[in-house]
């Protein structure tokens, strides 16, 4: 069994569940999750868990992310984007007329939090059951509005009717619900014709790998090379190693005691900690307390 996560690169046509059911094939094991739905169409970073690295794919799901995407004017979609029905296309010349100076302000208007309703085909359940298949059977449902938000927009090109941009947001956000909010805000209808997701937190596009090169990895007995440990993603976390009782103390998820360290503890009250043994192996994060010098565990990769 393989213990860690594997920056995939998810290409068009494969669903986030796709991924997931081919990496167990490959790596022959069932643990495996995904930390965070891309849709089809789109392509680029997507993490899976493997192993004990599942126990990460919440904190992962929580990071923000980073995509290009363009945002075609003058249509709205069922769906949002350019695979739907086309619902309303503005009239003939109306979004090629707009000027850059409007569509670059108004885009940067969702700069911040906002209220976004999330699209009625995407994977949210209402009353249990999956917004998309409400919408297959024609079916509307309100959709309360969450908070999300916008931290960063770079608009890299504008041609119209296109406009290619550069956005970093909190977990949560459509990127497809917020090209039809632009395309509203400015009164011609808008909706996402194309999305690479480039980042999740510290996973790049770089370094994204897709699942048949995966594959040829694991066939050669290599794909250790490309699995990121679970205590790397903590790598900015100080360090600790226990002593032969606090090995003992930590393989049963028990408290340490400064008694249970051969590591200094100069650390700051609440500060998060990786533990190791003597051998290097890594147990789990801990969280100090100043106080009582003790530390208690947060989250434990056994």
């Amino acid at each position: 069994m393989y213990n860690g996560i594997i920056n995939v690169y998810k290409e068009a046509g494969y669903t986030s569940h796709d991924v997931v059911a081919r990496l167990r094939g490959i790596c022959k094991m069932k643990k495996i999750g995904h930390t965070g739905t891309l849709d089809p169409e789109a392509v680029g970073v997507l993490p899976v868990c493997l192993g004990s690295g599942t126990k990460l794919c919440d904190l992962l799901t929580d990071w923000d992310k980073e995509y290009i995407a363009v945002l075609y004017l003058g249509v709205d979609t069922d769906t949002q984007d350019m695979t739907g029905q086309v619902i309303r296309k503005c009239e003939p010349g109306m979004a090629e007329a707009l000027q850059e100076e409007s569509v670059r302000a108004v885009i940067l208007e969702f700069l911040g939090e906002y209220d976004q309703i999330p699209p009625m085909y995407s994977a949210l359940k209402v009353n249990g059951r999956k917004l998309y298949e409400l919408a297959r059977e024609g079916k509307e449902v309100e959709r309360k509005p969450r908070k999300v938000l916008i931290k960063e927009v770079e608009i890299q090109e504008v041609e119209m009717p296109r406009v290619k941009m550069r956005v970093v947001c909190s977990k949560g956000t459509y990127i497809r619900t917020l090209c039809h909010d632009i395309g509203d805000r400015l009164g011609c209808g808008g909706a996402m014709e194309s999305l690479v997701r480039s980042r999740v937190g510290i996973f790049g596009i770089k370094e994204a790998h897709t699942l048949k090169q995966i594959e040829t990895l694991c066939d050669q007995n290599r794909i250790t090379d490309i699995i990121i440990r679970p205590d790397e993603i903590f790598g900015k976390n100080p360090a600790a190693v226990v002593t032969e009782h606090g090995r003992k103390m930590a393989e049963n998820g028990n408290l340490l005691r400064v008694e249970d360290l051969v590591t200094e503890t100069d650390w700051l009250d609440e500060e998060q900690i990786r533990v190791y043994d003597g051998a290097g192996k890594f147990y789990g994060i801990y969280q100090y307390n100043k106080n009582s010098a003790v530390m208690k565990p947060i989250k434990m990769f056994l």
